[in-house]
């Protein structure tokens, strides 16, 4: 059991392009959840669902990379709030999956994905590719968040295991040195 002995932290998450799926390890430390409710406060977060900032946080999660602008706008707007910014996760640090997509371009996928592809050939009639002003402008490509703001730690894994999450947080949260043995990168 972690000893409260400092004031708690204040931590946000978010999640850009990607799956969710660092969120749902963040919540599989299950019932330990309960010993970091003693030591950080949630900010920002779907776990709390405080859709904004309401203080500056020390610790800032960030999940998914940027596909859109929004994605570049929320996670520029989420690093001015962070402390300490961590990417979790592959699509956070590399691009992930939705990155597959960089080696095509942008108007091949447009046109399978709204013209071509054969969930849509036969009822976009008119040939409209999704252009209002409100929706967010696609990006070019998928682009990892340490290349459209400061990272200041990475959590590798598709998702990250539930106890590398843990042993990141307690770390940072107690100020401990964060030792992590070879099992926890070790993926066969």
């Amino acid at each position: 059991m972690l000893e409260k002995t400092m004031p708690k932290k204040i931590i946000a998450t978010a999640s850009l392009a990607g799956c969710f799926g660092c969120h749902m390890s963040l919540l599989d430390i299950d019932e330990r959840i309960l010993e970091l409710i003693e030591l950080v406060e949630f900010n920002k977060s779907p776990i709390d669902d405080i859709k904004t900032f309401t203080k500056e946080c020390d610790i800032g999660l960030i999940e998914g990379g940027c596909c859109n602008d929004e994605n570049v706008h929320n996670l520029i707007e989420f690093r001015k709030h962070c402390k300490v910014l961590v990417a979790l996760g592959e699509c956070a640090i590399m691009g992930g999956l939705p990155s597959l997509r960089n080696t095509i371009p942008l108007k091949e996928c447009l046109d399978e994905a709204y013209l071509n592809g054969p969930t849509v050939a036969d009822c976009n009639e008119q040939k409209i590719i999704p252009h209002d002003p409100d929706l967010p402008k696609i990006l070019n490509r998928i682009y990892p968040c340490h290349e459209v703001v400061k990272i200041d730690y990475f959590l590798p894994g598709c998702p990250p295991r539930a106890d590398l999450i843990w042993d990141a947080l307690v770390a940072l949260v107690t100020g401990a040195e964060l030792k992590l043995e070879y099992s926890t990168f070790k993926f066969d």
